[in-house]
């Protein structure tokens, strides 16, 4: 079938003509971002195919039209540095292993026909269901999770939980074994405790972000992940929530917070945790120094005076 291409702003689509409409059939720019038309001549753009965004390294941001009805297999995988992609929840059919290595990806926004909105689309689902989506797919391997026209409601958020549950209450050195097998070649390293440390803070990560996005968390699993943050902070057996907490929290406050608010922070571990923090940290010092003063009452002129 023949192929046609289409170039705005600096970026190109490749895409063929079928019977339902137009079909992507492939994207080439030098943007960071990628914006997919309703339309191109005239015809709706109704199908993304199989492999059209493969591997292509520099793009941040994917937005789909509302128009989409089908996205092929594999359509944006080895997108390493992918963080958001805009998804349509009218999309009918999806491809497996749509974000296969997506590594970055944080959120999958929804978006729907809203004649009220300012260029016509308005949101389907939640900021949090859309941060959930993302990690689900990516952090959880759970791509029965992608159903557009069901993301954020009740029985949605319930498939979620119990997979974050079933992640959670996996043996850390489950997988292990096939990491030795496959060898340093595909995954680095075949260090038992790297690997055993990696999962730990993978399951911090999980259960951060589930505290954070809390729409339909339950008592049950609120305790539970409140329990497993405060089991792995500084002074701990492992301190992977703590170690979360110092190589991120520059960058995302709400975990600092989060981490604060928990009572992860007491008067026996503090000290040690603010020996640890680097010099480029004076936001993640400045709020322990402060709890230390307002909440644990062990003020230090001279350390305030330093920042």
């Amino acid at each position: 079938m023949k192929e046609y291409e289409y170039s705005e702003d600096g970026c190109s689509l490749k895409y063929r003509i079928e019977p339902e409409g137009i079909c992507v059939t492939g994207w080439r720019g030098q943007g960071w971002m990628a914006r997919i038309p309703e339309q191109i001549d005239h015809l709706p753009v109704t199908a993304i195919d199989r492999k059209a965004f493969l591997s292509r390294k520099k793009l941040r941001e994917i937005r789909l039209p509302v128009t989409l009805r089908s996205i092929g297999d594999w359509a944006f995988a080895y997108c390493n540095y992918l963080e958001r992609v805009a998804l349509p929840a009218g999309c009918v059919h999806m491809g497996k292993a749509l974000f296969l290595d997506c590594g970055h990806l944080e959120c999958v926004e929804g978006i729907c026909r809203d004649r009220a909105a300012p260029e016509g689309a308005g949101e389907a689902w939640t900021p949090q269901a859309g941060r959930l989506l993302a990690a689900g797919l990516i952090q959880m391997e759970a791509y029965y999770l992608l159903e557009p026209s069901a993301v954020g409601s009740p029985d949605w958020l319930r498939k979620w939980d119990a997979r974050l549950e079933a992640v959670l209450d996996a043996e850390d050195q489950e997988g292990y074994s096939r990491q030795v097998l496959c060898g340093e070649e595909d995954y680095g390293s075949t260090d038992l405790e790297a690997f055993l440390q990696a999962k730990r803070q993978k399951k911090t990560r999980l259960a951060m972000l589930r505290l954070l996005c809390d729409e339909g968390l339950g008592d049950g699993l609120r305790k539970k992940l409140e329990g497993y943050l405060k089991a792995h902070t500084k002074g701990c057996a492992s301190e992977e929530s703590w170690q979360v907490v110092l190589a991120e929290g520059e960058i995302r406050p709400e975990y600092v917070r989060l981490f604060l608010e928990l009572g992860c922070v007491t008067r026996e571990n503090i000290e040690a945790m603010i020996r640890q923090m680097r010099e480029d940290q004076p936001q993640l010092r400045a709020s322990f120094l402060r709890y230390r003063q307002e909440k644990l009452g062990q003020g230090d002129f001279f350390a305030g005076l330093s920042l």
